[in-house]
Formats: structure tokens, sequence, C-alpha cells
């Protein structure tokens, strides 16, 4: 036990004397990035694992102390919780603009959040929190803010609008929309690896836009708890299903060319005040869990083209094997069915890669029900027109997991490039 919390200790200072923060690994949606899975990567390089573990060292990654003490930086030219390792705990807030918000009013919400949220991801209080204690761990904290189709034109600057940044197409074969989760002038995305960390967050944030913006919508998720899973594998969702295979990494030669926008979109516009950020597809989506529960396990794995236990595509053995989509059975027939989710959803182009960073959510039911659970189901892209948009229309066209999934929200955001010490997420596009 000494050995253990002296080991703890010494890596916790090395953080609080400014250990380097790491890009990479992220497990999501359909994917593997860097080397650690989910929130355990962002203790890698930190000094809280050690370079040359092969195995992480999990009971140090789990300690509350190096957990709580972690940070991720929010200045910098991309905005935090994109490519960040995902973790734990995420809640994203929809805001609508009050009637008559003027471009000031606006700006003036941007440059507050930013100012706050460099304080709590930093482990300080916000500028007028009342509550400062509940910030000391920031546990790494991320804080993400998007911009609304409806916003340009609430601020009278409809040509800053990025061509793409609409809400998405109709999909009439899946679809069931509801407002409440839905839309939104401005979107406020917040991870961290400790729920407390985010609520307060969130309540400190959301309470700066009073009179300028009222709340629409709040979703809030969770992925598995650092720490609870040493194989470092792909975590599963709740159809057991491992939900996270084929993402861009970090080592992938057009990682930020997927990831992040050079101001031009595939129609050729250009937005300048966009060099540098991305875009957020969020969908949130219904998992009909009790009758997925009715189908056998053989059911299950052709609907999805991979195995359940590992991972693996139907013709192979492990789960990052490629996958032989012309390969058939003893009787003639694909052994991946082509309407399966994998065959569906596969990228058809380097243009359809998207990176995925996807929380569960399991809301109170309503009443005769069991369950409601499902999908924060995020997507970040350079252009969503020319990424995401054709993938979708192949799935809602035929995938056959729509039998028990069903989107109920969806949302299109913009996001913009990270902010520079002293500077606010926005600027560049009032300012620019």
């Amino acid at each position: 036990m000494a050995d253990r919390a002296s080991r703890g200790l010494s890596r916790r200072s090395v953080l609080t004397r400014g250990a380097g923060a790491v890009v990479g690994g992220a497990v999501i949606g359909s994917g593997l990035v860097g080397g650690a899975v989910g929130g355990a990567a962002g203790y890698a390089g930190r000094g809280l694992l050690d370079d040359d573990e092969a195995v992480p060292d999990w009971e140090t990654v789990a300690d509350s102390r190096v957990v709580g003490a972690a940070t991720e930086p929010f200045h910098g030219p991309h905005q935090a919780g994109i490519t960040t390792p995902p973790q734990a705990h995420a809640a994203f807030l929809g805001f609508d603009l009050a009637a008559g918000a003027t471009r000031a009013e606006v700006q003036g919400v941007l440059r507050a959040w930013s100012q706050d949220a460099a304080r709590l991801t930093s482990g300080r209080g916000g500028l007028a929190d009342l509550e400062p204690e509940l910030a000391r761990d920031p546990a790494r904290l991320t804080v993400t803010i998007g911009l609304g189709p409806g916003l340009f034109d609430a601020v009278r600057m409809p040509e800053k609008r990025p061509s793409w940044l609409r809400q998405l197409p109709a999909f009439p074969q899946i679809d069931q929309l509801e407002d409440r989760w839905s839309g939104g002038d401005l979107l406020l995305q917040i991870c961290a690896d400790d729920p407390l960390v985010v609520s307060h967050a969130a309540r400190i944030l959301a309470s700066g836009v009073r009179g300028v913006a009222e709340q629409k919508w709040a979703q809030r998720g969770f992925r598995k708890a650092v720490g609870t899973d040493p194989t470092g594998r792909t975590q599963r969702n709740l159809f057991g299903q491992i939900d996270g295979t084929v993402n861009p990494g970090p080592d992938d030669v057009d990682f930020d060319r997927v990831l992040f926008s050079d101001g031009r979109s595939a129609d050729g516009q250009t937005q300048r005040w966009m060099r540098g950020g991305s875009s957020l597809v969020l969908r949130r989506i219904r998992m009909t869990m009790d009758t997925w529960e009715e189908i056998d396990r053989t059911s299950r794995e052709l609907s999805m083209g991979r195995r359940i236990e590992s991972g693996a595509p139907l013709t192979g053995v492990h789960e990052h094997d490629p996958a032989d989509f012309e390969a058939v059975d003893e009787v003639g027939l694909p052994v991946i069915p082509p309407e399966s989710h994998m065959a569906r959803a596969r990228q058809r182009d380097r243009g359809e890669a998207m990176l995925r960073r996807p929380y569960t959510y399991d809301d109170p039911p309503e009443p005769g029900r069991i369950s409601n659970s499902g999908l924060i189901f995020t997507a970040y892209q350079a252009d969503p027109v020319r990424t995401y948009i054709p993938v979708q229309r192949r799935l809602a066209e035929q995938d056959a997991l729509n039998t028990w999934t069903v989107p109920i929200g969806s949302a299109v955001f913009a996001l913009p490039p990270g902010a520079p010490e002293g500077g606010y997420v926005g600027q560049g596009l009032f300012e620019g």
C-alpha cells in the first residue's frame, strides 16, 4: 500500500508541474484512435501511466487522486473535446437565442463561456462561481462550444454561415424526431471523468446565458468508468455490441484534413473564420431493448455483421481484422449480409471518414415501460455534407439494425477553432 500511495502522489506531482497534454486515443462509434482506450488514453504520457508499460497500471489510473487532478487544456488551435480521449461522462446542452438577442450579446456569451471554461478546466471556479470547491478536481473536464444554423440569421450574419451548416435532410424511413431533442442555436458539450464536475460546469456555464438564450434541451450520457476494463478493448453499447472499430487516428496522414476545416466547403464556399474548426452531427437514437432481447445471438450478429464476443467481422477472428464482403458460405450466401450495419456503414472512400465519440443514455422510463435507453451519437468531420450525409442515407435506406433503433433527435453545429490565451471561441467570426 505504501508503494501504491507514493507512486500515485509522485505522478500527481508530475501532473501539477505541467505534464503536457496528449491528443489521441479515442474509441468512438466505430473506431480505435491511439493506443489506450477511452478515458485511460487521457492518462498516458502524463506521468500517470509508465511510458514503457505494455499494460496500463489500472490500479493507479483508477486512483481518485489521479483521476481528479488530471486536466485537459482549453486554449489551442482546435477546441478540446473533439480528439480528446473520451471521458466517462458528458452533457450536451442546446440553447435557442432569445428574440431580439443582439450580436454584441452573443459575443458576450461566447466570451464569458470561454473565460469560465478556461478556469473550470484548470481546476478553478468560474468568475461568478458560488461553489468553487466543486471545480478543484477537474477530472479531464473539456468544454466544447458550437454554433447552430439559426444563430447566423439571428445576429444578421447569414453570409458567414458555412454552406454545410444546416439541419440534416429528412430520413423518413427511420426518423421519429422530437423537437425537444433537436436543433439549437448554441451548443455546450461538457465532458469529464467525474459526473459531479460535469454537472457543476453545466450549471455555471448555462447560467451565463440568461436574457440572451434559453436552454432548449439537455442530454446526458456515460461511457465505461475509468479503470473498469483493464484489457483496453473497445467499449460496448447497451446492445452488448462492441461499438467502435474503424475510426480515423492521429497517425493517419489525413487526420487533420478529415476532422478540421480549411475554411472551404464541398461546394467551394470559403469561410476563413472556420479554418481549424470542425462540425458536430448529434443524433439521439432510442434503442428498443425489449424487442432486441427477443432475438437470438446469431440473428444479432447477422444484423451487425460482427461477432458479439470479440467484435470481429463475421469473416474474421479479431476485432480489427479486415472484413471480406465478398466471402460466401457453403450455400453461396454472403457471410456478411449486405444489409448488415457493418456493410451499410463502411466507408466507400476516405471522404466518408468521420470521428465518432458516442455516449450511452439511460433515462427514467415513461409509465408502462421498463427502460428508456439509447445512444447519443456524435460524429465530427470537416464537412458533414460530404462525409456524414452519404453514410446516413445508406443506413436509412437499408440497415438491419433499423428494426431496433429509432432516431428521435438531430442537430448540426459548427465548432469554431480553439481560442488563444486571452481570446474566445468564435472570435474569428465576429472580429475576423
